[in-house]
């Protein structure tokens, strides 16, 4: 059974940091493409950062330059690394992992609050 779980969110003022982790199970993570998505109160989910399972990245605009995604593939963990954060970066954080046959899995979210 896959199984994602998100942990790292939290309350931080604007301009500061926080790293999300993700922990993956089920047998998936080295050959799947892991990314994060957001969704804040009213809004549809948005990406915020891919890594497929060679290392190539790719980052919505909004978060370039403040946000890295990582993966370390002996931990099966993906990890988000978001500094400079700002009010607008509020939102759940999501781990998703998407196989190559297109089998798509998500965490249970973690709250990032920033505030102003």
């Amino acid at each position: 059974q896959v199984q994602l779980v998100e942990s790292g969110g939290g309350l931080v003022q604007a301009g500061g940091s926080l790293r999300l982790s993700c922990a993956t199970s089920g047998g998936i993570f080295g050959i799947s493409t892991m990314g994060w998505y957001r969704q804040a109160p009213g809004k549809q989910r948005e990406l915020v950062a891919t890594i497929t399972s060679g290392g190539s990245t790719n980052y919505a605009d909004s978060v370039k330059g403040r946000f890295t995604i990582s993966r370390e593939n002996v931990r099966n963990t993906v990890g988000l690394q978001m500094n400079s954060l700002k009010p607008e970066d509020t939102a759940v954080y999501y781990c998703n992992a998407r196989h190559p046959f297109g089998a798509l899995y998500w965490g249970q979210g973690t709250q990032v609050t920033v505030s102003s």
